[in-house]
C-alpha cells in the first residue's frame, strides 16, 4: 500500500473553492497576446507601484520603444521562483471581481491543464490579428478549447489600427472564424474589435471603433460566470495520495463533481472496493466538517480500511464512473515524432497513470479544416486530430467527457514529454449495463506476464498470418510447410486450419452466410489468444467474405497483435483442375451446397499485405516469400523503427 508516512496532510485538507474568474488567452504567434495581457494589467491598475516607469526606463536604456508586451515579461520574471510545472497564473482585478490569467505559453502547457484541476479555466480569449487573419494556430487553439470543455469564449480581433479600423475587415474575420468554430460546437459570446497596443476597446468602447455596438473586453469578462458543474452530477472523488497520520489512514483527493458527506457509502473504481466515509478531516478544526463539495481538496477516513491507491476514483455505488481497459476518444497530437499503432506510451487521466497503446485509428482529421484525410489511417502525425481506440495495460476509471468533463479528458506522455491529449467519446456505465441486462459479474483477468515479456522469452512477438483463398489454391500446403520452417528456425508457431476447427470448436456450424461469419469470428478470437501467448499463428481458412476478414483484423489490432492478410491467389479453373479431394466435382453435380467459387461467392482481398500467386511460381519460391514475410512480421521492433513498421505494414 503506497503511503507517505512522513508527509504533512495539511495541504490536502479542506480548501474552499476560489471565487476568482480564471481566463486563458491564446492566439497565433505575434497576434498580440502579450500586449493584450500587459494592457489588461495596466488599464486595471493591477501593476505593482512604479512598475510601468521602471520598464519605460529600461526600454529607453536599451534604445527600444516601450511596448506593453514587456509588462508580461516582467511579471513572469517576478514569478520565476513560483511557476508551477503547468502554467503561470497572474492575478488582476476590476471594480466587479478578481481574475487570474492562466498563461500557457504553448500547446503542450495548454494540454497539461487537462489533468491539473487547479489550472482549469472558466473562460478564454481567442486572439486574431485583423491584418493577418485566421492562422493555423488560431484553429488549433480553438480545437484545444473544445477539448478542455471551455464554453465561455470571446474572440478579440486585434490590431484594428493596422487595417484602418475598417468594419468590413472585422466582419470578414468574424464570418470565416464562425464557420470553423461551428464545426467544433463553439459559439463565442462576443467578437470584439480591439487594438491592444493603443488600448482601444479594452476597458471601454472607443470612438475609433464606434460601429461596434457590443462590449469592450473587460465588460465582456465582467459579464461571465464562474464555471459551476451542473447540479445533480454524481460524486467523483479523485484520489491523490494516502497518508498515515495519528494511527489513521487518510485518503486525500479532490472532489471534481458532486458532494461528499460523512456516513456516505463510497466505492473506489476501477477495483470496485467500497466503504463508508467516517470523517472529513480539517487541520486544527474544533468541529470537523460533515460535508464537502465540488472543487474542494479534502482528506477523509473510512469506517472499513480497504486497499485503494493514487488514481482511484470514488463515487456512489449506483452511479460510478465507467471502467475498462479500452477507451474511444478524440485525440490531438502535438509531438514532432508521429504516433503509430501498438507503440507503448503513458496515458494520464485525472491522477491515474497507466501504460497504454493505440490499437485503432478510425479516422484522421486535418486540424485546420476538420476534414477527414484520405487513405487508411495507421499513424497520427503532428497537429492531426484523430478518432481512436486506446487499450491500457490495466483498467482505468473514466467518464464520457460530455457527462463529466473532469474525468473525461486525458493526456499522453511519451518518455518525459507531453505528446498529445484528448477527450473520451464513449463510455459504458455499470448502471447502463444493468438496464441493458449485461452480466456485471464478468471481469477480465490480467496476467503479470506482459506481451513484451513473452516476446523476450520467445525471441519474437506473437502474430497472426491469415491465409485466404479458394479451396485448392494452396493454403494448407503453404501453412504446413511454413509451420515446419518456422519451427526449425526457432520460432514458435501453430496452424489453425478451417477443416480442423470444424471438427471441434466450430462443429455446430453449417455453411450459411451467418454460420460462415461465426466460424471466422471464432477462428479470429482463437488466433488472437494464441498470438497473445506469444505464438505465430498461421490461419488457413477460405474465409470468403471481406467483412469477416476485416473483423478478424480488428480483433487482433484491438489487443496490439500484428496481423497480416495473405492472399493465396490461384484462378478458379486452376483450383478446379487441382481438386485434390474432388470437392469441385461434387459441387458441380450438386452434392455439396454453398460451395465457395461455385454456388457461393468469394470476395478476394483488395489490399492484402502479401499476395502469393501459386499458379505462377514454384512451391519453394512461394514458401520462401511467405517465410521471409512471417519472420519480419514476428520480429521484435526496435524503438527507433517502430514508426516505420507501423507505417509500412499497417499494424
Amino acid at each position: 500500500m503506497p503511503a507517505a508516512t512522513q508527509s504533512n496532510p495539511q495541504s490536502a485538507i479542506h480548501n474552499p473553492l476560489s471565487a476568482k474568474l480564471r481566463i486563458v488567452i491564446v492566439g497565433h504567434v505575434d497576434h498580440g497576446k502579450s500586449t493584450l495581457i500587459g494592457r489588461l494589467f495596466h488599464d486595471t491598475n493591477s501593476l505593482p507601484e512604479g512598475k510601468i516607469e521602471q520598464i519605460r526606463k529600461a526600454s529607453e536604456a536599451e534604445g527600444m520603444e516601450f511596448e506593453f508586451a514587456f509588462l508580461l515579461d516582467a511579471l513572469l520574471e517576478e514569478q520565476a521562483q513560483n511557476i508551477t510545472i503547468d502554467t503561470t497564473q497572474l492575478p488582476f482585478r476590476t471594480d466587479k471581481r478578481e481574475y487570474v490569467i492562466i498563461d500557457a505559453p504553448g500547446h503542450k502547457e495548454f494540454l497539461k491543464n487537462m489533468v491539473t484541476g487547479a489550472a482549469s479555466a472558466d473562460a478564454a480569449i481567442l486572439l486574431i490579428d485583423a491584418n493577418e487573419g485566421i492562422q493555423e494556430q488560431s484553429k488549433r487553439h480553438a480545437y484545444l478549447l473544445s477539448l478542455l470543455g471551455i464554453r465561455q469564449i470571446v474572440v478579440a480581433v486585434n490590431k484594428m489600427d493596422l487595417v484602418g479600423y475598417r468594419q468590413e475587415r472585422f466582419e470578414k474575420v468574424r464570418s470565416d472564424y464562425t464557420e470553423f468554430l461551428t464545426k467544433l460546437g463553439i459559439e463565442p459570446l462576443h467578437f470584439i474589435p480591439v487594438s491592444a497596443k493603443l488600448g482601444l476597446n479594452i476597458t471601454k468602447n472607443s470612438p475609433e471603433l464606434s460601429w461596434h455596438k457590443g462590449p469592450a473586453i473587460l465588460e465582456a469578462l465582467d459579464s461571465m460566470q464562474i464555471s459551476v458543474p451542473p447540479e445533480g452530477q454524481p460524486l467523483r472523488f479523485v484520489l491523490q495520495d494516502i497518508y498515515r497520520f495519528d494511527e489513521r489512514r487518510i485518503l486525500a483527493g479532490r472532489i471534481e463533481t458532486g458532494t461528499l458527506k460523512v456516513g456516505q457509502e463510497i466505492v473506489f473504481w476501477p477495483d470496485g472496493k467500497g466503504s463508508r466515509v467516517k470523517s472529513i478531516e480539517e487541520w486544527n478544526a474544533k468541529t470537523p466538517p460533515t460535508e464537502a463539495t465540488v472543487g474542494e481538496s479534502v482528506a477523509i477516513t473510512l469506517e472499513e480500511q480497504i486497499f485503494v491507491e493514487r488514481g482511484d476514483v470514488g463515487g456512489p455505488p449506483d452511479h460510478g464512473p465507467a471502467e475498462g481497459r479500452e477507451i474511444h476518444a478524440s485525440l490531438f497530437w502535438l509531438q514532432e515524432e508521429s504516433l503509430p499503432l501498438n507503440v507503448p506510451f503513458t496515458i494520464k487521466l485525472a491522477t491515474q497513470s497507466v501504460e497504454a497503446r493505440l490499437v485503432e485509428i478510425t479516422r484522421v482529421l486535418d486540424s485546420s479544416t476538420l476534414e477527414p484525410l484520405a487513405g487508411s489511417p495507421g499513424i497520427i502525425h503532428k497537429n492531426e486530430v484523430a478518432d481512436v481506440r486506446i487499450r491500457a495495460r490495466k483498467p482505468l476509471a473514466f467518464d464520457r467527457h460530455d457527462r463529466i468533463n473532469e474525468t473525461g479528458r486525458f493526456v499522453i506522455v511519451t518518455g518525459k514529454r507531453i505528446g498529445g491529449g484528448g477527450i473520451i467519446r464513449e463510455a459504458e456505465y455499470q448502471d447502463e449495463k444493468r438496464l441493458a441486462g449485461a452480466d456485471e459479474n464478468l471481469t477480465w483477468t490480467i496476467s503479470p506476464v506482459t506481451p513484451d515479456l513473452r516476446a523476450e522469452h520467445f525471441g519474437h512477438r506473437g502474430a497472426v498470418l491469415w491465409l485466404t483463398g479458394l479451396s485448392g489454391s494452396g493454403k494448407s500446403t503453404l501453412a504446413v510447410a511454413l509451420d515446419g520452417q518456422l519451427h526449425r528456425r526457432g520460432i514458435s508457431s501453430f496452424i489453425l486450419d478451417g477443416d480442423n476447427l470444424r471438427h471441434g470448436l466450430c462443429s455446430n456450424l453449417g455453411f450459411s452466410p451467418g454460420d460462415r461469419s461465426e466460424n471466422i469470428r471464432r477462428a479470429g478470437e482463437t488466433a488472437r489468444l494464441l498470438a497473445e501467448a506469444g505464438l505465430v499463428v498461421i490461419c488457413s481458412l477460405i474465409s470468403p467474405f471481406r467483412a469477416d476478414r476485416e473483423n478478424v483484423r480488428k480483433i487482433c489490432l484491438r489487443d496490439g497483435i500484428p496481423f497480416a492478410e495473405v492472399f493465396v491467389n490461384a484462378p478458379l479453373e486452376v483450383c478446379e483442375e487441382r481438386d485434390p479431394r474432388g470437392l469441385y466435382k461434387k459441387a458441380r453435380t450438386g452434392e455439396i451446397k454453398e460451395f465457395t467459387g461455385i454456388s457461393s461467392p468469394y470476395e478476394p482481398p483488395v489490399e492484402p499485405e502479401l499476395e502469393l500467386r501459386t499458379h505462377e511460381h514454384s512451391l519453394p519460391n512461394t514458401l520462401s516469400d511467405l517465410m521471409h514475410f512471417a519472420v519480419e512480421l514476428s520480429r521484435i521492433p526496435e524503438p527507433r523503427v517502430a514508426e516505420e513498421l507501423a507505417r509500412g505494414s499497417g499494424i
